[in-house]
This record gives C-alpha cells, structure tokens and sequence, in this order.
C-alpha cells in the first residue's frame, strides 16, 4: 500500500465518494425520468407543478441522508 500522508488520504476518500455520490444521484434521476408516465421537465418547468418539484426535491434529499450515512458508516 502507498504511503500516503494523512491529509492525502483524506483528500483522495473525499474526492471518491464525491464521485461515487454525484454517480449514485445521476442513476437514481435517470430512473425516475425513465419510471415517469410524463415528461419530468415539462411537468415542471412548462406547466409549473410544484408538488412535483417538491417530490422530487425531497427524493434527492432522502438519497443525500442515506449516501451521508454510508459514507459516515
């Protein structure tokens, strides 16, 4: 294993999960866009519906918590 010195370490475990959460949100938007009956983008910006919005705001927020916490551990 490479010796790495603390601050290195911590820097390269910041920079993967950062790419491995940012990964993790593009799958689970792709999925709701595709599980979607209706066009996401135009429910919301067209048509202005903002429980839709809010939905899906507080589905990001939920996978924040649960990303935080495996990383956490």
């Amino acid at each position: 294993m490479m010796n790495l010195t603390p601050a290195m370490h911590v820097f390269l475990n910041t920079v993967v999960y950062t790419v491995f959460g940012v990964v993790v949100f593009g799958i689970a938007f792709w999925m709701m866009v595709k599980v979607a009956p209706f066009s996401i983008r135009k429910e919301i910006e067209d048509d202005q519906n903002t429980a839709l919005a809010i939905v899906i705001g507080a589905v990001i927020l939920g996978l924040a918590i649960i990303i935080a916490s495996v990383v956490h551990g």
